[in-house]
């Protein structure tokens, strides 16, 4: 009887204890019970905003992949050094745009120390990358429309990441001095240091945006002499006139993505802190929602630069560069790439049943009967009292050879 007590307290305690952690929520319409509730936005039906936007972020991920493994298919057939030199930088910006996509999707799901460590320390490189591709792109493009020859992929590609890199340590000493120094959690941090950290990345866009202007505005004035008429003179026009068009399409890409960062930064410093001040008050200063506006905020304006790189400079840079170039209308005589059959002059004559050198064989016989007639027979030896001279009949007729004097002809007698 002793032992009641204690189980009827236990039982209390439990109920208690029941009473103060309520049963999770139900699970929005889409999602099992067993997704953790940070990541049922993904795929919550009700607020399909997260949905769409995970299935444009797949969808660009899958096509940058698809586009970097058919350029490295075709990476043999193109021998156009011209050509070749832009693919390092776009295989860059190719991995890149497949990490902006994956990233894009840990600002959708709830925040943790981890992922919020992710964020912060990744989205400046990302952006970095992307912009350096476009500017080593914009060098290459001056020099070619300059005249000049362009250095090779591979050192496109690494003077890409060397300017990359500088943005890579501007974010690890932002992480480390605010996180691991001063000990403040990862997911709380001031809009305006999240701004301030990308400030190097904009300078790059705005660099890249400048050279491919220039390239296409001033083009034709980077070379050093005019050019004249002639074919090879034209020629050099058109090809420059196809680097144009490359750089037109670099500039595109660079001022859509300028005017998207002047936009998410006007929204994400201005508009975002409006809007949850406006919250704020209609629900009497709670702090639920102070931030939630920001990460789908970064996670849209992710999603919408890799799509605005894939479609503004990816795909037409990728075409550009797969694209067989123009056959010349001049000769070169002198290309023995491509050699002609000698010419059969005996397929070119009407076919009758003749015995080749029948004219000299009558000449001959004409010369062997007169010397006949003094006595001087040399016999067995059919010979002519003159220099032996094919005639043009004797030639074709025999193949375009020489035809000789038999070997023991000794030359004109002289009588």
């Amino acid at each position: 009887m002793a032992v009641s007590p204690i189980i009827i307290i236990c039982l209390l305690s439990l109920i208690g204890y029941g009473s103060c952690h309520p049963p999770p929520p139900p699970p929005p319409r889409g999602c099992s019970v067993d997704v953790d509730p940070p990541y049922r936005v993904l795929c919550d039906l009700e607020a399909v905003w997260g949905v769409v936007l995970e299935a444009v972020a797949c969808s660009g991920g899958v096509t940058s992949l698809v586009l970097a493994v058919l350029l490295l298919v075709k990476l043999r057939s193109i021998s156009d050094p011209a050509r070749r030199s832009g693919l390092g930088p776009l295989l860059l910006l190719l991995g890149t745009l497949l990490g902006i996509f994956t990233i894009s999707l840990a600002f959708l799901v709830g925040k943790n120390q981890a992922l919020c460590v992710v964020r912060r320390a990744f989205w400046g490189p990302l952006f970095a990358l992307c912009f350096s591709s476009l500017l080593v792109q914009g060098v290459r493009l001056r020099r070619l429309v300059s005249g000049k020859s362009s250095p090779s992929g591979s050192t496109l590609a690494a003077l890409g990441l060397a300017l990359a890199l500088v943005q890579g340590i501007i974010s690890a000493e932002w992480v480390l001095l605010t996180v691991v120094r001063e000990g403040h959690p990862a997911c709380e941090y001031p809009p305006l240091d999240f701004a301030l950290t990308c400030s190097y990345t904009l300078g790059l866009l705005l660099i890249a945006m400048g050279l491919s202007l220039g390239v296409v505005l001033c083009g034709g004035e980077f070379a050093a002499e005019g050019g004249g008429n002639s074919e090879e003179d034209r020629e050099t026009e058109n090809e420059k006139r196809r680097w144009k068009c490359n750089a037109v399409w670099l500039f595109l890409s660079s001022l859509a993505s300028a005017l998207l960062w002047v936009a998410w930064l006007g929204f994400y410093l201005y508009g975002s802190q409006a809007l949850r001040g406006k919250a704020n008050r209609e629900r009497g200063g709670g702090k639920k929602d102070a931030r939630v506006l920001d990460e789908p905020a970064l996670a849209v304006a992710l999603v919408i630069q890799g799509w605005i790189l894939l479609l503004f400079h990816a795909i037409p840079e990728a075409h550009l560069c797969l694209r067989k170039p123009p056959q010349s209308n001049t000769q070169d005589f002198f290309d023995t790439s491509h050699t002609s059959p000698p010419p059969h002059f005996g397929d070119e004559l009407p076919s009758h049943s003749h015995r080749p050198f029948a004219e000299n064989q009558a000449f001959s016989m004409e010369e062997h009967s007169a010397s006949s007639s003094h006595g001087n027979v040399r016999p067995g030896i059919a010979f002519r009292g003159h220099v032996y001279q094919p005639t043009e009949m004797a030639l074709v007729m025999n193949g375009g050879t020489m035809p000789t004097a038999p070997v023991n002809y000794t030359g004109r007698r002289l009588w």
